[in-house]
């Protein structure tokens, strides 16, 4: 992994130099980019492998719109999302887009580790595609129906309310529900257990007839 290059797309100048002295620190070769245009013109000529993360939030082309151009141009590098507080929602849009993972600032460093650790291990494509984790469908699977039923809604963007309503129980037991869920896949936070319904694939089969 010391030979990837990492490509750190933000707007702000500050985030890409603690990245780059921590990526560099930890033997990776880094290019900094100030805006998903000037990344996208660039990305054609990176040194490969490359992993790019990108600010889901930045003036101009945005992280989501970054991930549609490389699509539509057939660019096959994996993307780590980097999202601020509150903006989950994107995020998910953005790993149905195909991002690989998403991280939120601050950075845990061992997460931000993992998740370029996955991203590297992608086999070079067309275009990026959404990664199905084993590992995540098995800890899925110890949910109870009515629990899954919950977590599908949330994987699809429903509020705790919505899901109630479609559910046909309150709120109350919806947030009951998603604490027990929590509780049975060990995550701290709702970042957490979204990332790890994406990787179970849950929010497809949801969103299925």
């Amino acid at each position: 992994m010391s030979k990837t290059t990492i490509a750190i797309v933000d707007d702000e100048a500050a985030v890409r130099d603690s990245l780059t002295a921590l990526l560099s620190a930890s033997g990776f070769r880094t290019a900094e980019f100030d805006c998903g245009k000037s990344f996208v013109d660039a990305a054609p000529g990176l040194n490969t492998p490359c992993v790019a993360l990108v600010d889901i939030r930045m003036p101009g082309m945005d992280g989501l719109e970054l991930l549609m151009r490389l699509k539509q141009e057939g660019i096959a590098i994996p993307v780590i999302v980097m999202t601020g507080h509150g903006d989950i929602e994107l995020a998910v849009q953005s790993m149905k887009a195909g991002a690989i993972d998403f991280l939120e600032k601050p950075f845990d460093h061992d997460r931000l580790r993992a998740a370029i650790s996955l991203a590297g291990e992608r086999k070079p494509q067309s275009a990026p595609a959404r990664h199905v984790d084993p590992g995540a469908q098995q800890k899925i699977a110890t949910l109870s129906s009515r629990e899954r039923q919950v977590l599908e809604g949330l994987a699809l963007g429903e509020s705790n309310k919505a899901v109630a309503i479609r559910l046909g129980i309150s709120a109350r037991t919806v947030e009951v529900h998603r604490a027990h869920i929590m509780r049975k896949l060990d995550v701290k936070n709702l970042a957490q257990l979204l990332r790890l319904a994406i990787h179970a694939g849950i929010d497809d089969r949801a969103s299925s007839p």
